[in-house]
């Protein structure tokens, strides 16, 4: 569950805590309040954020941030090898950017905890703007040091950890057109695999034809990815947005990923639509169905490293109100989305139906995230 929550909600946790696509300006001062929730596959997860951003002086820009997951979860990893349960998460981040010329430096620190999950990261980034401002080289370095517990065994204890470098370049094309190009790599080492979560093999003495044990990753993970993201300004003021996405790891899992969005403003609203479609390779350790106890060295039927197809719907509407203020508000706008997501896995069966061994159909899963946020700028 915990990877399901940080890779459909990873943008909701980071609310406003995105570098400016000029590193030259400093973030606006602002205040955001935000409920998001997920629903689909038998999870439900929701929780509010709260992002306040102001500035010090000329030069600097301090944020805090507070994030909360409540998570109830019947989901199909759950019914098949465990009984349904709830945890929450809670998140907290502090992060400060410096300007000095047209060079910008930043730092934070995030810290996370549930009931059997801690994690700490620290991050640090320098952008650079070139020739005239119209292009933007950005460097950035993060650290993350996890604790991995159960909550049913007092003395079980794991640690990982994790490093991402990144490389970014943002360019004005021309004067309707910017394009940002940017690579990272993650590396991570330690316990890497859900402590929960078992993998089932053949058994001839059961009567369902197997049974269960648990799940064996490697302890070393390297990931790869290269995205490309350009953005078009249309006449009437609106735009078009495409991005492209790819990623390699040495678990051998490649994925190709590509969206394209239409921002159409209208009177004090902006509407959005986006598509998003994902396709990816499975692990070369995942199997649904091993062919004997312990058949391999690593083991995994994780759905999420199993080859698997998704596509995702976005809608969005925004609208400005306080057009004049309100105190020591400058303006305000509220914000609703809806995603809209498909995955189709092409590799796990869904064993809850109770079908014979190997002809289970295979999983497939309809989930909708809604976010509904309010931002006052002062």
């Amino acid at each position: 569950m915990r990877l399901l929550a940080k890779k459909l909600l990873l943008t909701i946790a980071l609310l406003g805590a995105g570098h400016s696509a000029f590193a030259s300006v400093l973030p606006e001062d602002r205040t955001d309040f935000l409920y998001h929730r997920y629903e689909g596959g038998g999870v439900t997860i929701d929780g509010p954020s709260v992002l306040i951003r102001k500035s010090v002086g000329k030069s600097v820009s301090l944020a805090a941030n507070y994030y909360v997951d409540m998570v109830s979860s019947a989901s199909i990893d759950v019914i098949t090898t465990a009984s349904p349960y709830k945890e929450e998460r809670t998140q907290y981040s502090l992060s400060g950017v410096y300007l000095r010329g047209n060079t910008t430096m930043s730092a934070g620190i995030t810290n996370s905890e549930e009931s059997d999950f801690d994690s700490r990261t620290y991050n640090l980034a320098v952008s650079q703007d070139m020739f005239g401002q119209l292009t933007t080289l950005t460097l950035s370095y993060s650290f993350g040091d996890d604790t991995v517990r159960r909550s049913d065994d007092p003395g079980f204890f794991r640690d990982n950890t994790r490093q991402q470098y990144g490389l970014g370049l943002t360019q004005i094309v021309t004067r309707n057109m910017i394009a940002a190009l940017n690579f990272e790599v993650i590396t991570d080492e330690g316990f890497l695999n859900n402590p929960y979560r078992s993998v089932r093999f053949a058994d001839s003495n059961s009567p369902v034809g197997y049974s269960f044990e648990p799940e064996l990753y490697p302890r070393t993970r390297t990931t790869n990815a290269i995205g490309l993201r350009t953005k078009y300004y249309l006449p009437y003021r609106a735009a078009i947005e495409a991005q492209y996405r790819y990623f390699i790891d040495t678990w051998d899992i490649e994925s190709h990923t590509a969206s394209i969005a239409y921002l159409h403003p209208w009177k004090d609203f902006v509407f959005s639509a986006k598509y998003r479609y994902h396709d990816q390779t499975g692990a070369h350790f995942f199997r649904d169905l091993f062919s004997r106890s312990e058949a391999t060295n690593f083991r995994g039927r994780d759905k999420e490293i199993s080859a698997l197809s998704s596509q995702t719907l976005k809608f969005t509407a925004a609208y400005e109100f306080l057009p004049d203020g309100w105190g020591f508000i400058d303006k305000g706008t509220v914000n609703f989305s809806l995603d809209r997501l498909q995955i189709d896995y092409e590799e796990f069966r869904d064993i809850s139906t109770g079908a014979v061994l190997g002809t289970e159909p295979f999983y497939a899963l309809d989930a909708n995230v809604y976010q509904v946020f309010f931002s006052f700028w002062y």
